[in-house]
């Protein structure tokens, strides 16, 4: 496995974002308690919102980690920064009318 200047830890991003996506596709689902999360779509917005800013701080740390650690060299960083960074920065999680339940979900499972 290549970098590690980051011990690896720019993958926490992901999975947290994953995990915020877990509580967005749960809302409003009861837990073995019987318990649910009944927040609205303005927070919602802003869960998806977090999820979507934790995926571009990992991917611009894993471009920084190879870079440092010698194994993207300045050209390949600056190429793999914008095609990585374009991948997820066009896929929005919010718009102006608020947010896009079906593109957010169709993202989240083409991606």
């Amino acid at each position: 496995m290549s970098g590690g200047h980051f011990d690896y830890r720019q993958f926490n991003c992901e999975e947290m974002a994953d995990s915020i996506d877990r509580l967005i596709a749960r809302n409003n689902t009861k837990d073995e308690y019987g318990c649910a999360n009944n927040y609205p779509t303005e927070i919602l917005d802003r869960f998806a919102e977090a999820a979507h800013t934790l995926r571009v701080a990992g991917a611009m740390a894993h471009r920084v980690d190879w870079l440092v650690c010698g194994d993207d060299g300045e050209d390949c960083f600056m190429r793999r920064w914008d095609e990585e960074l374009s991948k997820i920065v066009s896929k929005p999680a919010r718009n102006d009318d608020g947010f896009e339940w079906d593109e957010y979900k169709s993202s989240r499972n083409s991606g």
